[in-house]
């Protein structure tokens, strides 16, 4: 399988981790990297507590790592969460529509993964 394919099979953006990224073989470490990443974890923990700190820290920092690898649903999913916790802004959701909206992200993040897995097992 190559990236490209894995990108389709996901049903994500391989163009736009290109633009970003440039190399692929820049690209592919970087995939292979992010099954490793905490980040996603870290968010729906987050998410548990209710930390707003925490939430607004991981979501962002979550939301720059999918932007870079042109995952633009979690990109897309991850910008919702930061910019609800961002110091300043208003609250637009409840506590309950966070966490359905944490648990629709790890969702998406487990269909990454598995398909990233496949990639590297390939």
């Amino acid at each position: 399988m190559t990236l490209e394919e894995l990108y389709a099979l996901i049903g994500e953006d391989y163009e736009q981790a290109m633009k970003v990224l440039r190399k692929e073989k820049l690209l592919d470490r970087y995939v292979r990297r992010l099954p490793d990443n905490e980040l996603c974890a870290a968010l729906v923990a987050a998410g548990d507590q209710m930390d707003e700190t925490a939430l607004y820290e991981n979501a962002h920092a979550l939301k720059g790592v999918c932007a870079n690898l042109g995952l633009g649903d979690l990109a897309a999913a991850s910008s919702d969460i930061t910019e609800e916790f961002r110091p300043g802004n208003a609250r637009r959701y409840s506590d309950e529509e966070v966490r359905q909206k944490l648990a629709a992200l790890e969702t998406r993040y487990g269909e990454v993964i598995a398909g990233i897995q496949r990639y590297m097992n390939a």
